[in-house]
């Protein structure tokens, strides 16, 4: 049974550097660098993210990015702290 702990923990510490989220400023960044750094948001929703601020303008607040289609307030809520606007 120790040694089974001894994996998890392992393992833990393996993946804990893939799921963690970097903060990210939505009106400078790439739509890869967007995908990368964002919990739940992948290549299409971070593209939509870029589309939007280039047909509309920087995001003014982090709840204005909730206006791009696919970014609801889940998306804000589990990246507030890493979406960066200025």
């Amino acid at each position: 049974m120790n040694s089974f702990k001894g994996l998890i923990i392992v393992l833990s510490l393996l993946i804990a550097p893939l799921v963690v989220a970097v903060p990210v400023n939505v009106n400078t960044a790439s739509a890869e660098e967007i995908a990368k750094a964002l919990y739940g948001v992948g290549p299409h929703k971070a593209q939509a993210i870029v589309d939007y601020r280039e047909l509309h303008g920087l995001f003014k607040t982090v709840q204005a990015v909730k206006k791009v289609r696919g970014i609801g307030q889940g998306i804000i809520d589990g990246n507030y702290g890493d979406i960066r606007i200025e």
